[in-house]
């Protein structure tokens, strides 16, 4: 088959399953705005696709995000008629539609079977939005926005043959005359790889500029997210860290993450207080934690993938909460490498979590609560070991890679094409 993937920062979620298609054979073409030197990736040929405008000023804040949106599918439309005329016809385009880039690749090649990426459907309630008390909506035409931002992905229901989505929570935040064109299957875990190492040692560079190396033999705290922010729990995790470091003198805190805003609204001075969530909550702890408790928590910024691996496999409990939204891929990874988890007990969850089986929940605005469980299962090391034991064995049996989804995955395109 001739196979076309749409992913403005490719590979993405299909980093695994683009290159298995090349491996079987198949002429796979991926499209992306990344602007790379290289013409081929792990068998798969780049194609590059560039915005020629931007938004427009001043444009209505309710139809800014869609506007983007058309910006991206007209650029990536007419990177398309120029694929087209070199020759290559898909007979499937599998699509992270969430962009917008793939809404006019159907009048492209009409006859191609289009496949779309199914990450989230937005809602003004009962998921992501209005969840979170600490932060009410500021704008009454909030709804309003949202509802337009939909649009993207109602246009796509149009004309896209069939979706797939990570985890059976996110497809079912879609509409049902949609959902059931959706196959669920996880990008997957390579379990192999992400495994435990009790052997594994990692070195940090502490603020006072000496190395700090720490092995499964040290007492550690983890916590992840791409930036640092109230979606995923960043601020109940810092409220937890008086308790935590007054109870626990000889626990390393290691916080993972940047300083930027990938989920929801960004901090203003007024509102918030300053402009950067990562400094906003850690100036309210500061004054409770003492100056030698805070030397033991340390920000280490985007840690790259070589590194994420060992920190995970050298965590003695790893944190890891969210609102009702997208579920994590590093949530998944701590389970491969047999981590005892503590996890918000939100919808996401429940998938992956079981309490007291493949680790412990709790109340997700619950700081105490949350000190209590890391407490408890440092204070436990048998309870952890069965945790992280349990965690491993549901990644293994529900996402690795090789054996469950990527086989899925493949079966999944071959029936888009018959």
């Amino acid at each position: 088959m001739n196979i076309l993937f749409i992913h403005q920062n490719f590979p993405g979620q299909f980093k695994f399953l683009a290159p298995a298609l090349a491996q079987q054979g198949h002429h796979v073409v991926a499209m992306t705005m990344q602007k790379v030197d290289a013409k081929e990736w792990q068998g798969v040929k780049l194609a590059h696709y560039t915005a020629s405008r931007g938004t427009t000023p001043n444009v209505h804040p309710w139809v800014s995000d869609f506007e983007t949106k058309v910006i991206r599918s007209e650029a990536c439309f007419k990177a398309a008629l120029q694929l087209k005329a070199s020759g290559f016809t898909p007979d499937v385009i599998i699509a992270h539609h969430g962009w917008g880039e793939s809404l006019f690749l159907k009048d492209v090649w009409p006859h191609a079977k289009l496949a779309i990426y199914c990450e989230f459907f937005y809602h003004p309630h009962g998921a992501d939005v209005g969840f979170d008390p600490e932060f009410p909506p500021t704008d009454t035409g909030d709804v309003c926005r949202l509802r337009l931002k939909n649009l993207n992905n109602l246009l796509h229901f149009e004309v896209a043959h069939a979706g797939i989505s990570p985890t059976h929570w996110q497809a079912s935040t879609f509409p049902e005359a949609f959902r059931q064109k959706i196959t669920v299957v996880h990008d997957g875990i390579d379990t192999v790889a992400v495994a435990p190492n009790a052997a594994v040692r990692l070195t940090l560079k502490k603020a006072d500029g000496q190395d700090l190396a720490l092995t499964r033999q040290d007492e550690v705290i983890t916590f992840v997210n791409r930036n640092l922010e109230p979606y995923r729990g960043y601020h109940v995790f810092m409220r937890a860290l008086p308790e935590l470091l007054k109870r626990r003198p000889n626990a390393r805190v290691l916080i993972v993450g940047a300083d930027d805003v990938s989920y929801g609204a960004r901090p203003t001075q007024a509102q918030n207080g300053g402009t950067k969530w990562k400094d906003i909550f850690a100036n309210e702890v500061r004054p409770h934690i003492s100056d030698a408790d805070w030397q033991r928590v340390h920000f280490l910024g985007h840690v790259p993938y070589q590194y994420f691996i060992p920190l995970l496999q050298l965590s003695t409990v790893h944190v890891y909460l969210t609102y009702p939204f997208v579920l994590s891929w590093s949530l998944l990874e701590a389970m491969s490498v047999g981590c005892a988890i503590v996890a918000s007990d939100t919808q996401p969850l429940h998938e992956a979590i079981k309490h007291n089986e493949t680790g412990r929940l709790v109340n997700f605005f619950d700081a105490k609560a949350l000190a209590q469980a890391v407490c408890d299962l440092l204070d436990n090391p048998a309870e952890r070991a069965r945790l992280g034991a349990n965690a491993r064995q549901f990644a293994q049996a529900s996402y690795d890679l090789q054996t469950v989804c990527l086989p899925k995955q493949l079966a999944w395109v071959e029936g888009l094409a018959s």
